[in-house]
């Protein structure tokens, strides 16, 4: 699964900056992803949080190669996309086309790989 692990990067990348721009600087990062709407700092920074840690938790399935959750971050993201997508037709948003864009490629990442590599033989390397 080196392709669906080397995959996950994106992913923890992606979560890790964003959530730290939306911690300490969200108006900025909010203007960055395309925002149109005006949101209080409260809430981008509890999301930035929020991302942050899920970052770090992905780190973490990478570090140690946790097969079996890889799966899960494609099911947990087309989930996410889907409620995104719906937020976009409700506030009408540009930013949420950008977070669209941007988990939609995570998503045909992970999931094309994983799907091309699911079976094929283990090998003893991690890497």
């Amino acid at each position: 699964m080196r392709k669906t692990r080397l995959s996950l990067y994106y992913l923890a990348t992606y979560l890790t900056l964003t959530g730290l721009g939306l911690m300490w600087a969200p108006a900025s990062t909010l203007g960055l992803l395309g925002a149109t709407h005006s949101y209080d700092d409260a809430m981008p920074r509890f999301a930035g949080m929020l991302m942050l840690a899920l970052g770090l938790l992905v780190s973490q399935i990478i570090r140690f190669s946790l097969e079996p959750l890889y799966p899960i971050t494609v099911l947990i993201r087309l989930g996410i996309w889907a409620f995104v997508a719906w937020l976009y037709a409700h506030s009408g948003d540009r930013f949420f086309i950008a977070v669209l864009g941007v988990v939609g490629l995570g998503i045909l990442l992970t999931g094309g790989a994983y799907l091309a590599e699911r079976g094929a033989p283990k090998t003893d390397y991690p890497y």
